[in-house]
């Protein structure tokens, strides 16, 4: 492939898989190239593919028109016509279907198929009427049997594809509706509902997944009317039944008929799918948009179309609710060894319901599903099953009902819609599985895969057969194509002996044959084989090549899912039964089929139903449609490049792009080589010659070898239609530079020519305006001269008159305004005046009664200590006096010991009361010393009541009465120090007393006379204690105190205030009144004190003088 520098050229991306873009540079094998979406790529020229640059922006409807038959090229024209909603695209004879995942409106209603009917396959629009109109021609015009194949994987539309043919193929070949009769084609598109509810599930990727594999014959007698048809299944998953993955669903049928009406749901005893243990091991039970109730009346509608009674509808219902039941069965360990019994009350009943919806013996269902009879030569012999054997029992018997039951839906509807035996024509449609490759792949992916690489192989050969046809068609020689076969793949799979079914088969024979034993065979056998693949740490699993890719199997469940026999407890448990349906599922064996029936391998029985089915496809004329899914995610107008590419892999289509290049891809009719390559020889085109002579100067004229001239067209080796577009590229580019360079000079000279000319015009033009312009100018200069004398001399006077006028007034203004603000303030100074002397007066007063106030409240907090102190000593002395009582009493107690100790005893005692009586009178003259204090505080507090001006003397007052409030302080605080050593001495006193207590424990007999003299001196103590608090409490009350504990802090805070503002502190007279009050307010700090004393016994040092000065 020619690729030069400007080429247009397809590149490989991770995320889109191709990608275009332009070669800006080439460097030996490598190319740098700008992609569409901006990015700087460098790839070797040999992983490039050319881009067809003359595709239509639509795309084309058939892909062997491009030019380039590429990968990248399909995948580009299929994603233009998908976002232009067109759909359908062909490759030759081949449909591609991309599924749209929404409704098109008009795509496919009656006018469309009228549209289509009659007319050539190529002559409309790719769609799948088309290809249903063709096969329906062929039969008709040239007596042929033809075969539709529709494959995808599962989500890409095939049921819905094959649901279009049947009913386009009805739309041909139907009767005339005859009111009350069911025709053959009314039957035919009934019948897939019917199937689509026991044989369809919800998978990963699609909400209608067919789990089985349908093949329709429609036949036709010799008028084209559908005369019978006949419909074939393959490989049901009926492992499905029991075990379903999650965000999965089992088979729509039993959740239609849990959403049945409520009659039907009594009658079989049932409920919501969550309560199943079938259907609960996925947390999905409902679909979008989809209403299983609906649903159920639309399936009992089907089968009474398609020639179901009701009575068979409601066995097969019957039937199915009897699975549901049987599932919810659980197994225990019984009391013997390896035995299994029914757990709970819920299995039993779920037991019993089984047992009344197949009408057989309860007793005989549970011995069915717990034992197991082995036959020997001497004997019969009954073995129990443990509880992992009894559940693998019943899940084998709901799966094989199941089956059984979908054979007979499936030989009811071919006995309801009937063949004709005399039918010579038909049209079969396949509706099959496509390739599938998941996390864990088993058994039913091994034989779908084996299906599809059979049908590959037949896709290839008719693809391969098909290009045979257009050589020979145009007399080119084809002999030397090579086709690729992947029937090495098939041999691996299916060969006899030594294949992977037949050593199955083998496996399964043996009993003691495990996954591992098999696996092992698998390796032996095949170890050396180029399409299998023994992967690393694991004994189980194999992979095989197969032509879509690399898919790797767990063979855990294969001998289990190959084995395809009837359990003989449950032959004989089921073939009893009371009713006629379920008997007739299970037909009683004859004695040579039972023993035949021992073992029975599914593999073997699906390759054969799989040859049967080749050998008729091989019979018809094939047509192919390849169902793509554009995305995973299931959403309309979103292209996976990745996805589709590797769909059409697997389907088989870029195996037929291989094919077709292997020969000569490119197909062109002489008329439109010419018409593209023309400028390359346009010597040749000048001489006379005919269309397919002109072709063959052309190509011998370019030096290009090894191509094909047909009939009627040219055939070109892969790479070459690239070279002819190189060279007709760089003819292009020659021709276009040519043609740029005398254009781009003739165009610059008429440029030059015609801006001389307009040049010259307006020069011509200007200069004359420029003369005019100056003449005007001169005119007015001379005129505005004139104006401007005059009108000086005239706005001159006029400005000298309004300056006049204008001094004038601002004179008069001015001394107007002089004269007013003279007597404005002439005015203010006497209102000034009197304010002053009011303000004064009313200053003088307010100083007078604030200083009054707080001279009051001074008074009433100097009043409260006293009174305080007085508590304080008060308490202090009883408080001494009770100590001295326990010293009396310690006295008594030891008087018995010591008689000498009693006379020092008596004089510490006496010394202790004269030390006590004076500070009692130190105490006393504190307060006569306070009291002069205060006296001299009140007589200075009267001095300063005089009026004063000189603020300075004020200030000095002020000053002396801060420093005696500072000195009445100091004496507090010593007074404080005089209690903490009075408290010291109490404490020593008391440690004191705590050691002659002691003694006097032992001398108590001795100090009875002494204690008669004490009781009469604690007597006299407390008279006097008693008088003291008389006194006390009379001179003052708790309601005073209370209300001047409130005025004593605005008192103070009246006094900070005054002393800062010293312009406006005058001091206040006291009264008679004030002077009662200060006498009890004497007594009130008295009494504080003595409190306050008693109190500080139990505080500390720092809380005393907290407190002081919290006082002051």
């Amino acid at each position: 492939m020619n690729i030069v520098v400007g080429s247009h050229v397809w590149v490989e991306d991770p995320a889109l898989a191709w990608i275009d873009g332009e070669v800006l540079d080439i460097r030996g094998e490598d190319a740098e190239i700008q992609t569409s979406a901006g990015k700087m790529v460098v790839a070797n020229l040999s992983k490039l593919h050319a881009k067809d640059m003359d595709v239509p922006e639509d795309g084309v409807d058939d892909m062997t028109k491009l030019s380039y038959f590429h990968e990248p090229g399909v995948l580009h024209n299929l994603a233009t016509r998908f976002a232009l909603n067109k759909v359908y695209t062909y490759t030759g004879n081949i449909l591609i279907a991309i599924n749209p995942f929404q409704s098109l409106e008009g795509l496919y209603d009656a006018g469309v198929m009228k549209m289509y009917k009659g007319m050539l396959l190529g002559d409309k629009s790719p769609h799948v009427f088309a290809i249903a109109d063709a096969s329906y021609r062929a039969i008709i015009d040239e007596r042929k049997n033809i075969s539709i194949l529709v494959s995808g994987e599962s989500g890409a539309g095939k049921t819905e594809t094959t649901k279009m043919i049947m009913r386009y193929l009805a739309f041909l070949g139907g009767h005339t509706f005859v009111e009350g009769r069911r025709t053959v084609e009314q039957q035919i598109l009934e019948s897939n509902p019917v199937l689509e509810a026991f044989g369809n599930a919800k998978t990963v990727r699609n909400n209608n997944s067919s789990r089985f594999g349908k093949f329709v014959e429609i036949q036709f007698d010799n008028r084209g009317r559908i005369s019978g048809a006949a419909i074939r299944t393959y490989l049901l998953e009926r492992s499905r039944v029991c075990q379903i993955s999650n965000s999965e669903r089992n088979y729509h049928s039993f959740y239609y008929l849990c959403a049945a009406p409520q009659e039907e749901i009594e009658k079989y005893k049932l409920g919501n799918p969550e309560s199943f243990h079938y259907l609960n091991q996925s947390n999905c039970y409902q679909l979008d948009g989809v209403n299983d109730a609906e649903e159920y009346l639309a399936i009992r509608r089907a089968m009474n179309v398609v020639g179901i009674s009701e009575d068979e509808q409601d066995s097969i219902f019957r039937v199915v609710a009897a699975i549901l039941h049987l599932g919810n069965i659980n197994f225990s360990k019984g009391e013997e060894t390896d035995s299994s019994v029914v757990t709970d009350e819920s299995s039993k009943f779920h037991l019993e319901m089984t047992a009344q919806l197949l009408k057989c013996d309860i007793r005989e269902l549970e011995g069915a599903l717990c034992k197991r009879l082995m036959v020997t030569p001497e004997e019969i012999i009954q073995r129990s099953l443990d509880p992992l054997g009894a559940t693998l029992s019943r899940d084998s018997l709901a799966k094989t009902i199941y089956s059984r039951l979908f054979d007979w839906l499936v030989d009811k509807i071919n006995i309801a819609i009937g063949q004709d035996p005399d039918s010579k024509y038909l049209i079969g449609v396949l509706d099959i599985y496509g390739f599938e490759s998941f996390q864990s792949n088993s058994f039913e992916q091994f034989c779908i895969n084996y299906t599809n690489e059979k049908l590959q192989q037949h896709f290839n050969q008719h693809v391969f057969k098909m290009e045979q046809e257009e050589y020979k068609k145009e007399d080119i020689d084809w002999s030397y194509v090579d086709f690729v076969d992947n029937q090495d793949i098939l041999d691996l799979i299916e060969k006899k002996p030594g294949g992977i079914i037949a050593l199955l088969d083998e496996a399964c024979m043996f009993p003691r044959s495990t996954s591992e034993t098999f696996s092992e065979k698998l390796y032996q056998s095949f170890k050396f084989h180029k399409h299998f693949i023994k992967p690393k740490l694991t004994r189980t699993d194999f992979t095989i090549s197969h032509y879509a890719g690399e898919v790797q199997y767990q063979s855990d469940q294969f001998l289990d899912k190959n084995k395809d026999y009837v359990v003989p407890e449950h032959q004989d448990l089921l073939s009893t039964s009371r009713c006629s349906f379920v008997a007739s599922l299970f037909p009683p064996l004859s004695e040579d089929l039972a023993k035949s029936a021992k073992f029975s391998s599914l593999g073997s029985r699906f390759k054969l139903q799989l040859q049967q089915l080749m050998d008729t496809l091989n019979s018809t004329e094939p047509h192919y449609i390849r169902c793509v899914k554009p995305n995973s995610k299931l959403r309309p107008f979103l292209f996976d490049n990745m996805s589709v590419m590797q769909q059409l892999r697997s389907g088989g289509v870029l195996e037929a792009i291989r094919i077709k290049c292997a020969g000569y891809p490119t197909h062109k009719t002489f008329a439109e080589f010419i018409k593209r390559f023309d400028i390359l020889a346009p010597d040749v085109l000048k001489q006379e010659y005919d269309d397919r002579d002109a072709c063959i100067m052309m190509l011998e004229k370019l030096a290009l070898r090894d191509f094909k001239i047909g009939k009627t067209k040219v055939f070109l080796r892969a790479g070459q239609m690239a070279e002819l577009d190189s060279l007709r590229l760089q003819a292009h580019s020659s021709a276009a530079k040519i043609i740029q360079r005398q254009m781009r000079t003739r165009i610059a000279r008429r440029q030059y020519i015609s801006l001389r000319k307009r040049s010259i015009h307006i020069q011509s033009f200007w200069r004359g305006k420029l003369a005019c312009k100056l003449y005007e100018h001169m005119k007015k200069e001379s005129a505005a001269t004139k104006v401007q004398t005059v009108f000086r001399g005239y706005s001159t006077r006029n400005a000298y008159i309004k300056l006049k006028v204008v001094a004038m007034t601002v004179q008069a203004a001015i001394r107007a305004t002089v004269a007013c603000n003279e007597f404005k303030h002439r005015k203010q100074t006497k209102a000034a005046a009197t304010i002053q002397c009011n303000w004064r007066r009313h200053r003088d007063q307010s100083h007078y009664r604030q200083l009054k106030k707080a001279s009051i409240l001074l008074q009433g907090k100097r009043r409260k200590k006293v009174t305080r102190t007085e508590h304080e000593m008060g308490d202090m002395l009883e408080k001494q006096v009770e100590e001295l009582t326990l010293s009396l009493q310690m006295e008594k107690m030891a008087r018995t010991k010591l008689e000498e100790e009693k006379a020092q005893d008596i004089e510490r005692l006496h010394h202790s009361l004269n030390a006590m009586r004076a500070k009692v009178d130190e105490a006393t003259a504190l307060l006569y010393n306070e009291r002069e204090i205060a006296q001299t505080i009140i007589e200075d507090a009267r001095q300063l009541m005089n009026p004063v001006r000189d603020s300075v003397q004020d200030a000095e007052k002020i000053q002396s009465l801060n420093s005696k409030v500072e000195n009445l302080k100091v004496l507090l605080r010593r007074e404080t120090e005089r209690a903490d050593d009075f408290e010291r001495l109490h404490m020593k006193a008391q440690e004191s007393s705590e050691e002659q207590n002691k003694k006097l424990l032992e001398t108590q007999g001795r100090v009875y006379q002494l204690q008669e003299y004490l009781n009469r001196m604690m007597s006299s103590v407390s008279d006097q204690v008693s008088e003291l608090k008389s006194f006390l409490c009379s001179s003052s009350s708790n309601h005073t105190s209370i209300t001047r504990d409130h005025q004593d802090d605005d008192a103070i805070n009246l006094m900070e205030t005054s002393s800062s503002d010293s312009d406006f502190t005058f001091p206040a007279p006291i009264s008679a009144s004030d002077s009662f009050q200060y006498t009890n307010g004497l007594q009130l700090m008295v009494q504080d004190i003595s409190t306050g004393e008693d109190l500080g016994l139990e505080k500390s040092e720092t809380e005393k003088e907290r407190a002081f000065d919290d006082f002051f």
